[in-house]
């Protein structure tokens, strides 16, 4: 974790908020294990930043679900759980094929085009070497593309957190990362072909999957 500057100079995102997105960060690339502790103290000595901003982010990691805190206990990384993560993925299920649908229907040729590509510029990184937050969510373009204020909003909520992390901790293992991918690529193929119907089916089938598979991980564990 890198040393936070203690002053901000005109323009500068808030100390708050680069503390925020820190600690996001770290949570979603596994330096912070479900369950872990997250002292404050001892973050604010190894930022070389006040005990003010830390507290900040942890309140928001904790507003959005990441970060749990019961009375007169520390705060912990939020434990995955077997039921929590069956009724998020039956949730995104229904909302990512609505969009997938519409993204199909609304999005442009040339928007498409860039998507596929994408997709296939992601397959080619590096998923080894050390990185900030991937900078391409195959999901969120979807579901930007479907044009649907409402619905994308929906997928933006508190709970979009702990899919991300569900989503992030299946992603570790490398057989469902191939997996994915060609699943990803069938989406795309059937929403360049503007099949409507079949681009919801295999994007409720893909998260389906997923859920199937993070469920037995998390059996395992």
């Amino acid at each position: 974790m890198e040393t936070i500057k203690t002053t901000e100079p005109p323009g500068s995102t808030p100390r708050g908020e680069t503390v925020f997105r820190q600690l996001l960060q770290d949570i979603y690339m596994g330096r912070f294990e479900p369950g872990a502790v997250v002292n404050e103290l001892e973050l604010a000595k190894r930022l070389n930043i006040s005990r003010g901003p830390v507290r900040e982010a942890v309140q928001r990691l904790q507003g959005i679900g990441l970060i749990t805190r019961k009375p007169f206990m520390k705060a912990r990384v939020i434990k995955l759980g077997v039921d929590t993560m069956i009724e998020l993925f039956e949730v995104r299920a229904a909302l990512e094929g609505m969009a997938c649908k519409l993204a199909t229907e609304r999005m442009s040729d040339q928007e498409l085009d860039k998507l596929e590509n994408a997709l296939h510029a992601e397959s080619f990184k590096d998923q080894d070497a050390p990185s900030s937050l991937p900078q391409f969510d195959f999901h969120a373009r979807v579901a930007q593309g479907s044009g649907n204020r409402r619905l994308i909003e929906a997928l933006k909520q508190d709970n979009y957190s702990l899919l991300r992390l569900y989503r992030t901790s299946a992603a570790s293992i490398q057989q469902r990362k191939a997996t994915a991918f060609e699943e990803h690529a069938q989406i795309v193929m059937a929403m360049k072909s503007r099949n409507a119907a079949l681009a919801e089916s295999l994007m409720r089938s893909h998260i389906q999957r997923a859920s199937q598979h993070m469920q037995q991980q998390l059996e395992e564990v």
